[in-house]
């Protein structure tokens, strides 16, 4: 077999990672899951990663990175109605989810995983705080081609949009229901219209 760069090794354990995750659970991504689904050795793995906590980190980044690239294509430039853009920023999130609602529901399930997990917990916290600066990042580039003001802070407002797709998340998960979830999706548009600042 080719010998694989570090960076190689790297992306094919968080591909692998992500693929048990979503079949099987976190509790089933032990470090010999992940390279038995890469096809790689256990030394392999050390090679690339120092543990098994720096590759979950790792399968965020992609996993946020995925939404990052979603916030690329969502064209957000004037001049557009700031409705239009908040509707296209939250429906291309609802779209990811169900398209692929296994990825979402093991982001979910690391999270959890990662808070109650001794030695985990930064998981879970580097998890939102990319989650937390990706919704700000779209929140602010709305704002900015839209001439709009926000009546609160947008940490603030990242951090509600945020918990309101993560609500959407779990309810679709739960019930797989498209026509509430185009519903829900609405009335989350209309709460973020909300805290618009009206001249």
């Amino acid at each position: 077999m080719a010998r694989m760069s570090v960076a190689h090794r790297r992306e094919a354990l968080v591909g692998a990672a992500l693929a048990v995750i979503e079949r099987d659970g976190v509790h089933a991504a032990t470090t010999r899951a992940i390279v038995a689904e890469a096809g790689m050795s256990l030394a392999s793995f050390h090679y690339a990663y120092a543990s098994r906590d720096e590759l979950l980190e790792a399968v965020v980044r992609r996993v946020v990175d995925g939404y990052a690239a979603a916030e690329a294509d969502l064209e957000i430039e004037g001049p557009l109605e700031v409705e239009s853009l908040v509707r296209s920023a939250i429906t291309s999130y609802v779209e990811l989810l169900r398209a692929d609602p296994a990825r979402e529901q093991g982001m979910i399930e690391l999270s959890l995983y990662s808070i109650r997990t001794e030695g985990l917990r930064t998981v879970a916290t580097a998890q939102y705080a990319a989650y937390q600066d990706f919704t700000e990042s779209v929140i602010r580039r709305i704002a900015e081609v839209t001439g709009t003001r926000w009546k609160v802070p947008t940490p603030l407002l990242a951090r509600m949009v945020t918990t309101m797709t993560d609500g959407l998340t779990l309810g679709y998960l739960v019930n797989r229901d498209d026509e509430a979830l185009d519903q829900l999706t609405e009335l989350v548009v209309a709460a973020l219209m909300q805290q618009v600042e009206r001249d």
